[in-house]
């Protein structure tokens, strides 16, 4: 294998991940990293977090920095990249250099999908995909700045914490009945919508912007007649994938790039990995997971799949949200209406857990991340559980 030269194009998580694998793995052949950032990969989650709350923000790198050259990456920052050349099995960089490869992996990530109303706002609008964005944003959260968020799934939420704790008055507008409707169980969205609320957050939620005038100072105007004034709006309402480079190599594409269960699309040599990968499920439709996780796990299959070795086994899909004081881990499903918990969620501490005939398939831990490891335990094991010895916090979950 030493003959082969695997290339990866993006520098986020997956493609860290993805080359971290590669070498963990004993793949000894010339490896390329390509990423239109000038940053060496960094960590995204605390983008809304930390980059915008501590005092001296830096970026978390999601390698240490002499990692890359220790493992004999070569790095190529700062670069665009024109086009995907398939039968020839190279890629094309937009300043004519070509470099070689035998397989291919893309992780470019995604970006915001567009509000072209609220983009029309210009300097006073904004989103947070990148690092660039958490340093134009900053500046913004100023105490006593009005802000308008635009969508309250996880970003907007997180976004929209940090915002309160800078000190500016945060309304968020959303078209559904609820928080994170995509992603949390009906309790746990239940308690973020007070949670907010407690901290002055004012949430509009079935509604969305119909008109803004955009004088010196912005005044929206919602669909129920309402008008809000602010500095600013940020607005998070999911993603585009940035899969423009496979679409126009000829690879399936369905806003991201369609992939099987070993991350591989239909050119054997090429794979996906992360925000721009679509996987087709055995059913035939299309699923993505958008979270941290994923794309260090899809960064994996990957990687096993190009070295023809045995795919990692699956576990139970984790993620988390850092809002406030508040840490919330997600383990396995999150579907479902019956929910029971342990502890005390006003208390801000518990567990929201949800059995199926008598087996755990999803819990929530709300400022319990040190039982996250047990949680992932019992739903993989598919072991039958009592309510009562579940909800009975004198009983040690690894107990059970």
């Amino acid at each position: 294998m030493n003959d082969e030269i695997i290339a990866i194009i993006g520098g986020g998580q997956a493609a860290a991940m993805a080359a971290a694998s590669l070498r963990q793995q004993g793949f000894s052949g010339e490896l390329h990293l390509f990423s239109d950032e000038q940053y060496l990969p960094y960590e995204r989650p605390p983008l809304s977090k930390a980059m915008l709350l501590d005092d001296n923000p830096q970026l978390q790198p999601v390698l240490a920095a002499g990692w890359w050259q220790a493992n004999n990456v070569q790095l190529h920052l700062g670069v665009t990249i024109r086009r995907i050349d398939r039968q020839a099995k190279m890629v094309v960089l937009a300043d004519g250099q070509t470099y070689r490869w035998t397989k291919l992996l893309i992780a470019t990530g995604a970006a915001a999908r567009p509000l072209p109303m609220l983009d029309a706002l210009g300097e006073r609008c904004f989103t947070l995909r990148h690092a660039l964005d958490a340093e134009r944003l900053r500046p913004v959260l100023e105490t006593g700045k009005s802000l308008v968020i635009v969508g309250a799934g996880t970003i907007g939420l997180e976004l929209a914490a940090s915002a309160t704790q800078r000190g500016c008055l945060v309304t968020v507008v959303e078209l559904a009945p609820t928080v994170m409707g995509r992603n949390a169980p009906p309790p746990v969205r239940d308690y973020l919508i007070r949670r907010h609320q407690q901290a002055g957050v004012r949430l509009r939620l079935n509604n969305a912007i119909e008109h803004i005038d955009s004088g010196d100072d912005l005044r929206l105007t919602l669909h129920n007649g309402e008008q809000l004034s602010a500095d600013a709006v940020i607005y998070g309402i999911g993603i585009v994938a940035n899969d423009a480079l496979a679409r126009e190599a000829g690879l399936e594409t369905a806003n991201g790039i369609v992939v099987d269960a070993r991350c591989a699309t239909a050119d054997p040599a090429i794979f996906a990995a992360g925000d721009v990968a679509i996987t087709r499920l055995p059913d035939g439709s299309l699923h993505r997971i958008e979270s941290w996780e994923n794309a260090n796990v899809q960064a994996q299959i990957a990687v096993a799949a190009m070295l023809e070795q045995p795919l990692p086994v699956a576990a139970p899909g984790w993620f988390w949200t850092d809002q406030f004081s508040d840490n919330l881990q997600f383990v396995g499903e999150m579907q479902g209406e019956n929910w029971i918990y342990r502890g005390n969620p006003d208390a801000g501490k518990a567990i929201w857990c949800q059995l199926r005939d008598g087996v755990l398939t999803g819990a929530v831990a709300l400022n319990q991340g040190r039982e996250v490891r047990v949680l992932r335990k019992l739903i993989q094991s598919g072991k039958p559980l009592a309510v009562d010895a579940l909800t009975d916090e004198s009983m040690a979950l690894k107990s059970l």
